[in-house]
């Protein structure tokens, strides 16, 4: 089977070749088409950090195995990783966060095991990058969370929850806060639960969940989170074994997958050859998993696992009272212990069973529609105006324009209420939320234009958004101390 090779910036093609060549010494069935992303690329002038011939090659082959990449700083272009996963819809980040004899940590200091899963959705949230400069002093970003969304990513860690027998599934959130973004999150999560009655499923608020982990990580098994929480809580999971040295990383998508170290370039010292390849290696195995070569997987980490409890290690982590030795060192090290089994945890061997990963290239864009969604009626807007003047002043200058339809119910600023109540100790930015509610009966998309068209006299609107109902939930969240 052939897939895309991206090796990356830094030490990204060091620790590359040696993955590639412990594959070739396992007998891993597998050939390479070597493609161009990374900084270098961006500096040639392509602005999304890889070339056309790259992007077709991938969406052939169907699966990405990349090392490190590092996006410019300051020149306005978008991470390289982020558009890899988001352009090839790999909705799903699995990372695996387990103790390895030989790397020494608070935990396994203490004799405690951790091995936690944590499923991070890969698509949505604020890593879509909608953000928009209201003013001058004012900056605001869209945070996306939709209902298919949600579904997709939920149904696979539920799956793979299930197949791998874990003991218990965990949607951790901030709904207490996010009552509509995390709100839909955690609804999507219990649905879902109900058909999967034989896994514990239950919820933890991510605060609480990051203290716990740090507490008592051994409670957790598997954890899936929303995008931005879960790239947080993840780097703190790899924390718990070691670092992002030990930490790997799968983007799995229904066409394409990409597999890749989740640690920086570290610029300084490429090419000295002393970078460690485990984090590179453990992502690669999670490939092979993925592509049925289970045989040749289990060989290698049983090897690495030994390695490890050999005491060899490289400079960044080990007993310190021992010499590191150099990353080719170390993958000769790997590869003499073939057919070599761990004192402890060691990984069952299965035959292999290829799976094909090749894509069909779809027709057209798929759409993520819910079916059957609630009647929706508008009830309202809101309007985010510029100014620098007293609520009340807003207040009276807003008043002169609802008409017939609208009545204005509050101004908020900066998510707090400040007319018709509120503190004179509430600090104001210079953009409001006039909210306009409707009097009596439904309103079109039309009044609501309408309605900007009469408040723009006074104000320049910087953006707006309905108040929409579905059925008989409201569709917006109130103020503080609305």
């Amino acid at each position: 089977m052939k897939i895309a090779v991206a090796k990356g910036d830094g030490i990204g093609p060091e620790i590359m070749d040696t993955v590639l060549h412990i594959f070739e010494a396992a007998g891993v069935p597998l050939t390479y088409e070597f493609v161009e992303m990374g900084k270098w690329v961006f500096d040639k002038g392509f602005s999304t950090g890889m070339t056309p011939e790259a992007q077709q090659t991938i969406e052939r082959l169907g699966i990405l195995f990349k090392g490190p990449m590092e996006t410019p700083k300051g020149k306005g272009v978008k991470s390289i990783n982020v558009t890899a996963r988001k352009v090839w819809n790999t909705y799903a980040n699995k990372r695996v966060f387990q103790s390895l004899h030989g790397v020494d940590t608070v935990f396994s200091k203490a004799g405690i095991p951790i091995r936690l899963t944590i499923l991070r959705e890969n698509i949505e949230d604020t890593y879509g990058g909608i953000e928009h400069m209201l003013t001058g002093d004012v900056a605001v970003s869209r945070r996306m969370i939709t209902r298919p969304g949600c579904m997709q990513f939920l149904r696979y860690c539920f799956d793979m929850a299930s197949k791998q027998g874990a003991r218990r599934i965990t949607c951790a959130h901030k709904a207490n806060i996010m009552k509509l973004t995390d709100g839909l999150f955690l609804d999507c999560f219990n649905e879902i639960a109900t058909e999967y009655p034989h896994l514990k499923a239950d919820d933890i608020i991510v605060d609480d969940l990051a203290m716990k982990l740090v507490i008592k990580p051994h409670e957790f098994d598997v954890i899936c989170l929303t995008n931005l929480q879960g790239d947080i809580v993840s780097d703190l999971c790899a924390g718990l074994v070691g670092g992002l040295g030990f930490a790997p990383s799968a983007n799995i998508g229904d066409a394409i997958s990409i597999f890749e170290a989740v640690h920086g370039t570290a610029p300084d010292i490429a090419g000295k050859h002393i970078a460690n390849p485990t984090s590179l290696l453990l992502s690669g195995l999670m490939m092979l998993r993925h592509l049925g070569i289970w045989e040749q997987a289990a060989t290698i980490e049983n090897a690495l696992l030994h390695t490890l409890e050999q005491g060899v290690h490289t400079g960044d982590f080990g007993d310190k009272t021992t010499a590191p030795v150099m990353t080719p060192e170390f993958a000769a090290a790997i590869i003499s212990n073939f057919g070599k089994l761990p004192a402890t945890n060691a990984v069952a061997t299965q035959p292999n069973h290829l799976v094909d990963h090749h894509p069909a290239k779809p027709k057209e864009y798929q759409m993520l529609v819910s079916e059957n969604p609630a009647p929706e009626t508008i009830n309202g807007v809101d309007l985010f105006v510029e100014s620098a003047e007293q609520p009340g002043v807003v207040a009276d200058k807003c008043l002169r324009h609802p008409g017939a339809r609208f009545t204005l119910t509050t101004l908020s600023n900066r998510g707090t209420q400040v007319w018709p109540t509120g503190s004179l100790f509430t600090n104001c930015a210079n953009v409001y939320t006039a909210r306009f509610e409707k009097k009596e009966g439904p309103v079109t998309v039309q009044e609501v234009l309408d309605l900007c068209g009469r408040v723009s006299a006074d104000f320049k609107i910087c953006s707006y958004e309905l108040l929409l109902q579905y059925g008989n939930t409201r569709g917006y969240s109130l103020a503080q101390g609305q």
